[in-house]
Parts: structure tokens; C-alpha cells; sequence
């Protein structure tokens, strides 16, 4: 399928400049695609989407091949150069039109109202401004849109809660492109004005030793409908 934008306009600045994490995280997340389950993990956050829908932090673009023929288009932002160009590799395979643009997950570079769902995958553990990025979402969609979610977080008892927060405040962050693992993705939403609907908490990978990234979770959300007069 023929990449339909690549957003190739000149920008003075990226919003994120994380160049040799961007390149560990392409190779990381290739071979978690198979040796962790991933990509099925991504099979079940896409499946049944329908209409335009907006990717936020679309990285190197591993969820495309996942996206259902019911989808009319992709718009897929991702603020980090290298890994907007594999983005850009990866749209040009996809099986719908991509069109992978940057920007910040706090600006998103789109009308209101113009998209029928979004998808946020392991992107709410990165971005500067958790609140606002939710705050954007919500203004893209649709009234009735959907989000679809698949976040690390919190979770264990309190020996890892207790690791999760000190690596946050300590080395986790510069040496993981910004990354936090003690959000709760959860209440995020909630505080945002989402409407929960299904979700399970899992672990990554399911088998081997506990992580402070392991504890995940899998999801749907909505934005309120206006209610009838």
C-alpha cells in the first residue's frame, strides 16, 4: 500500500531527540514480536476498528500490519526522528493508507473532532504531560470515539511498587527515552474524562522473571456521547 503522507514538511525542531534508545527500542521491539507475544498482543488491541483512526507515539511503526481492512485511514504521529523514518518503512508494507506525521503527543497536529478512534500503545509511560496527551486524544475524537490502550504501569505488591517509583525518580528515564514505570494508565484515563470498557492487566512477558516494565494492561475507552434533550 502506497503511503498516501509521509508528513515530510521541515520542522526546525522534533518534539523528542532520543536517537540511540530510538535504535535499541527498533530492535527490542522486533523481537518482541515473536519471543514475548507481541504481536498478538497487537492483533487483539486492533481487532474490529473501523472508520479513521489516530495512532499517538506510533514508534517504528509495528502496529500497521495489524490494522483491519475496516479501517480507512491511519494518521500516525510519532515525534522521534529515527523512529519515524522506520514508521515511514513500515507504512509504505501496511495493508491501509498510513500516513505517519510528527508531532507531540501534548499538540497534536490535527482538527477536532476528526477521528473515530485512537489507539495509545506503550506511549502514556513516555510522554512529558500524561493529563494533557489524554486532553488531546479526547479532542480528536469524535463524541463516541473510541480508544484503544496497551500500556505498562504500575502493578506488583509493594516491593515493586516501591523499585517502580524510586527508578523513576532516579535512572530509568534518561536511559529509557523518557519512559516511567510507575504510571497508572488506568486512572489516567479516568481523570481524563474516558469511559472505561473492558480491560485485562497481564504480564509481559506471561512466563520468566517479573520486570518493573512486565505489568500491562490491555483495553477499550470511550469518549462521552453528548447525553439527549
Amino acid at each position: 500500500m502506497a503511503l498516501r503522507s509521509a508528513g515530510s514538511g521541515k520542522v526546525s525542531r522534533d518534539p523528542v531527540h532520543h536517537p540511540l534508545f530510538a535504535r535499541c527500542y527498533a530492535r527490542v521491539s522486533v523481537r518482541a514480536e515473536t519471543r514475548m507475544g507481541m504481536a498478538g498482543v497487537r492483533e487483539k488491541l486492533l481487532a474490529g476498528l473501523s472508520g479513521r483512526v489516530i495512532e499517538i507515539g506510533a514508534g517504528n511503526g509495528l502496529n500497521f500490519a495489524h490494522y483491519p481492512r475496516t479501517v480507512a485511514e491511519v494518521v500516525a504521529i510519532e515525534p522521534e526522528r529515527v523512529l519515524r523514518q522506520l514508521a515511514l518503512e513500515a507504512a509504505l508494507r501496511s495493508g491501509v493508507p498510513v500516513d505517519v506525521v510528527p508531532g507531540a503527543a501534548e499538540a497534536l497536529p490535527v482538527k477536532s473532532e476528526g477521528f473515530d478512534a485512537a489507539v495509545v500503545s506503550l506511549v502514556l509511560c513516555s510522554v512529558r504531560d500524561v493529563a494533557r496527551a489524554l486532553g488531546e486524544v479526547r479532542r480528536v475524537l469524535r463524541p463516541g470515539g473510541e480508544v484503544r490502550f496497551f500500556e505498562h504501569g504500575r502493578g506488583g505488591g509493594r516491593a515493586m511498587t516501591f523499585t517502580q517509583r524510586v527508578l523513576d525518580r532516579t535512572v530509568w528515564p534518561p536511559l529509557s527515552g523518557g519512559c516511567h514505570v510507575s504510571r497508572d494508565p488506568i486512572g489516567a484515563l479516568r481523570e481524563a474524562g474516558f469511559e472505561l470498557g473492558p480491560y485485562r492487566r497481564m504480564l509481559m512477558p506471561e512466563n520468566g522473571p517479573k520486570l518493573p516494565t512486565s505489568y500491562c494492561v490491555l483495553g477499550t475507552a470511550w469518549r462521552p456521547a453528548p447525553e439527549e434533550r
